[in-house]
């Protein structure tokens, strides 16, 4: 690890302006620039005025360039307060601090397990020329793929307790170019929906849209806005700038009932990271994105994290009270579970998720925050089921029990609104009856907001304290958090692969589009798995022993396209032992040691490969077009290695449970011709030869 600092002093900046008196307004525009560690990405930041009347003022910008080509023009920034004026104009520089690090660290949980933090910082300090002459920080980091931001509030007599109203962060694009922009309507959602590919220009003025934001410049490159490191304040949307030609705006959620307050702190406050990624091709912001955002978050605040365990889980929601050839009547029920956990223990899985109705007065939760508080309430208004108790059909001890002699561990579901009142109780309780995780559900219910916040950080903090994972769904997007608690192994926030029980939107074109927008924040609980697999034609939407969209390979290549250190195999157990490509689910990993994305776009298809030890697993997924594809194998070492091939059938467009299972020997001087059918994909495992 190398690391250097370097200081201008208040005292030296201010000679400097002295003796240049004749050109003040030069210092006062002064410009700084800051490289990344190749010199390919460059930020600029400056203190100019603005000619637009009510932006009057010294104001201070930053642009973004890469390989000498702008991507971002001079874009604004500041904070909005409630009951002060913004800090946002008439600035001087008071300070300026440059940094360089380039070290690396192991991480256990997710597609790399040694992360390169290699950047270039340099950080402005900045202060009112009138009273009270407050004073702001900007922290400006610079990677080779990509930039990050944020403010700092120093502690200081003249700012202490605060309400940040607002963010002024502006995102102007320098040119042209399009969006694939989850359009969330307002701030109580789930990230449940579409990316809809649209030009920058065209999005509807008040249109709120989610991160993260991938986008294509005309002429490249492709960029993407992120935030990391959120605590303990308010998440950040961007919409369309009033008034300015190919240019968002920052929105911060507001708490509830309380439009003109988001964040409210006293200094010093760090506020999370702005982050924009930046690759040549698609594919690179994937690679990118988790060191990224990982590298901007809080190191673990667990010491031993020996006992957090990924792996893969059978799941008893998705197939609903559907069970083929048993003896029992399926449903929630003692005797459902354990044919579960036996098909775990079959499977070599190290899971199984119990989901919602094992708990008493199940049904009739919350499903909103009560008007008008200000914290996380007190729930006692809710009707609300009792996560320390389980209904008599159920015989939670007698399963833990059973789960226990066949080496499986159980993961209970729990309302987030239940969570909120008694995780204080029940994560010890869960702990001594040896539950070793809970899936806290719901919480897209209530936006991310402060408070919302921090109360994903306590259910997570609380669940550590007792050796349980955490998967949160109905959640917002990752940030980060993951990297402080790994125990937080994964979390929904996609619309997965559920909504093929109800609708038609979960495409082959939705699923090859995911991997390039929300899966850049993190892990991802799509929930994949299904082999009752339908082609376009023969699809339809149904809640009992549903169908997916897409070929039986395509559901395979999931596994790999995917990240989840948690993954789903979300079908009955009758629908995977016998079947074709099933030897596939029992060998994939869930947590990697290198990734590389081979080829790609948003919408379109996508192919990755993974590295697990010595193998390699690729996954291929196309949307409803047939494609032919021929993909280097130079990612493989050296020597002879054995592919099993798991593609589609030669009938798959017909039949979309077809799959032809083949074995070849290859190098990494060979190609691998694959054809995909409509909504099809390709998995294959690599291993080096005897």
């Amino acid at each position: 690890m190398r690391k250097r600092i370097h200081r201008n002093s208040k005292a030296a900046w201010l000679a400097v302006c002295s003796l240049m008196f004749f050109v003040f307004q030069g210092c006062a525009t002064r410009r700084l620039t800051l490289n990344s560690p190749s010199g390919d990405l460059k930020i600029g930041f400056k203190i100019r005025s603005n000619p637009q009347p009510y932006l009057r003022g010294m104001r201070a910008y930053y642009s973004v360039s890469y390989k000498g080509r702008p991507i971002l023009r001079d874009s604004p920034l500041g904070i909005e307060f409630k009951g002060a004026p913004p800090l946002d104009r008439d600035f001087e520089i008071v300070g300026t601090q440059r940094e360089s690090q380039d070290h690396t660290w192991d991480w256990a949980f997710g597609g790399e397990s040694r992360i390169r933090d290699h950047y270039n910082q340099l950080t402005v300090s900045l202060r009112e020329t009138r009273q009270p002459h407050r004073r702001l920080d900007v922290v400006l980091r610079a990677y080779d793929t990509g930039m990050a931001f944020r403010y700092v509030l120093p502690q200081q007599t003249s700012l202490g307790k605060f309400t940040i109203a607002n963010e002024e962060t502006g995102f102007y694009f320098a040119r042209p170019g399009s969006a694939y922009a989850l359009e969330v309507g307002s701030f109580n959602n789930n990230y449940e929906g579409e990316f809809r590919h649209i030009n920058i220009s065209d999005l509807p003025p008040m249109s709120l849209v989610g991160l993260p934001l991938t986008l294509h410049l005309d002429g490249g490159p492709w960029i993407a806005l992120l935030e990391a490191d959120l605590n303990d304040y308010a998440g950040l949307y961007v919409h369309r700038a009033f008034g300015v030609r190919r240019a968002l705006q920052g929105k911060l959620v507001p708490l509830p009932d309380h439009l003109d307050e988001a964040v409210i702190g006293e200094t010093p406050k760090s506020t999370p990271w702005r982050v924009l990624l930046v690759a040549p091709r698609a594919g690179g912001l994937i690679e990118a994105s988790e060191p990224m955002v990982l590298n901007l978050s809080q190191p673990s605040q667990i010491s031993d994290t020996s006992w957090i365990h990924p792996g893969k889980t059978s799941w008893d929601w998705w197939s609903g009270d559907y069970a083929k050839d048993v003896s029992f009547k399926p449903g929630m029920n003692t005797a459902t579970m354990e044919h579960y956990i036996d098909f775990s223990a079959r499977a070599h899985l190290p899971y199984m998720l119990l989901d919602a109705g094992w708990s008493p007065d199940y049904g009739g939760v919350c499903s909103k925050l009560k008007p008008g508080a200000s914290t996380v309430p007190n729930l006692d208004w809710c009707v609300e089921n009792d996560i320390t108790r389980w209904i008599p059909q159920v015989n939670i001890p007698e399963i833990l029990k059973y789960a226990k002699q066949r080496n499986v561990k159980v993961l209970l579901w729990i309302h987030w609104t239940a969570a909120a009142k008694q995780m204080d109780k029940a994560f010890p309780l869960y702990e001594k009856w040896g539950v070793a995780g809970v899936k806290v559900d719901f919480m897209g219910g209530i936006p991310d907001d402060q408070n919302t916040v921090n109360l994903y950080r306590k259910i997570v903090s609380t669940a550590a304290r007792y050796h349980l994972l955490v998967d949160i769904h109905g959640a917002y997007k990752p940030t980060g958090l993951r990297r402080a608690y790994p125990n937080l192994i994964t979390r929904e926030g996609v619309m997965g692969m559920e909504y093929d029980k109800w609708s038609r939107r979960a495409t082959p074109r939705h699923n090859v589009t995911i991997p390039f927008t929300r899966m850049l924040a993190g892990p991802m609980d799509y929930t994949p798995g299904c082999f009752h697999n339908a082609t376009r034609e023969q699809f339809h939407p149904q809640r009992i022993q549903p169908m997916c969209q897409g070929t039986r390979a395509n559901q395979l290549a999931m596994y790999v396209v995917y990240l989840s250190p948690l993954q789903m195999l979300s079908d009955y157990p009758e629908d995977y032992l016998g079947q074709p490509g099933f030897e596939f689910l029992e060998k994939v990993p869930t947590v990697w040691d290198e990734t590389k994305v081979l080829n790609g776009e948003p919408g379109e298809y996508v192919t990755i490969a993974r590295r697990r030890g010595s193998d390699w697993y690729l996954g291929s997924m196309t949307n409803w077009t047939p494609r032919d594809l021929n993909i280097p194998l130079d990612f493989l070492g050296g020597g002879q290695w054995n592919a099993e091939i798991f593609a589609d059938g030669p009938n798959a467009d017909q039949d979309a449970t077809s799959l032809a299972v083949s074995t070849r020997r290859v190098t990494s001087k060979d190609n691998l011709a694959a054809h995909l059918a409509s909504g099809g994909g390709l998995a294959v495992i690599f291993s080096p030869a005897q």
